[in-house]
């Protein structure tokens, strides 16, 4: 794991035990502060690989990969954000998500059914979805936003099918998931960009 993270952040752990979460969903109405959305762009499906960060005292994501279903979407969300989302062809229906990237050769196909709502949330559940704060690196800085959201909803999900390739992460991937879990979405606001220079990666 540390190889893919740089050296200013810090693994966070639960239990003693780093976490890796494949995110698929759908974002809506994403806009800049001050712009209206515009649909063709500001809707688009994602994937995102993340593991969880702790530095200065938050705890927060890092975005091992994040892929984007519309190519034009993708650019302009890279180029405001620096965030290193990159083009993958995906289709999403209602109990079905698939992502496919020839020029990494990754793909990733999901048949689901949704279960009933959790009520009862785990301290697992909470550790991995209250996080407010996102880490992310360019080539020389540390970049880190402020996050805000409301509280995760979270049903239970019945995977039928999942058939998933990320080849630099075979060693991180690997095995059948330990929690799978579906929520119908909130609203996000990211903020307060602050960058601090970068110094490398782990070589352990």
């Amino acid at each position: 794991m540390k190889k893919f993270v740089p050296k200013e952040l810090e693994i966070d752990l639960f239990n003693g035990k780093p976490w890796i979460s494949v995110v698929a969903f759908t974002m809506e109405k994403i806009r800049p502060k001050n712009l209206p959305a515009f649909q063709p762009i500001s809707d688009f499906d994602e994937i995102n690989i993340r593991t969880y960060i702790k530095s200065n005292n938050k705890t927060g994501v890092y975005f091992l990969s994040i892929e984007g279903g519309k190519n034009l979407s993708c650019k302009i969300a890279k180029g405001m954000s620096e965030l290193p989302y990159r083009y993958s062809k995906m289709k999403r229906t209602e109990n079905e998500y698939v992502s496919a990237n020839s020029g990494f050769n990754d793909y990733l196909k999901l048949g689901f059914k949704i279960g009933e709502r959790i009520s009862e949330k785990s301290e697992l559940d909470k550790w991995l979805t209250e996080r407010y704060a996102l880490f992310q690196d360019t080539e020389k800085s540390i970049n880190t936003f402020e996050i805000h959201h409301l509280e995760w909803e979270i049903n239970g999900l019945e995977l039928h099918k999942l058939e998933l390739n990320y080849a630099r992460f075979r060693d991180l991937i690997k095995g059948k998931p330990d929690k799978v879990q579906y929520s119908g979405g909130v609203q996000v606001m990211a903020w307060g960009k602050h960058s601090a220079e970068k110094t490398g990666y782990n070589n352990t």
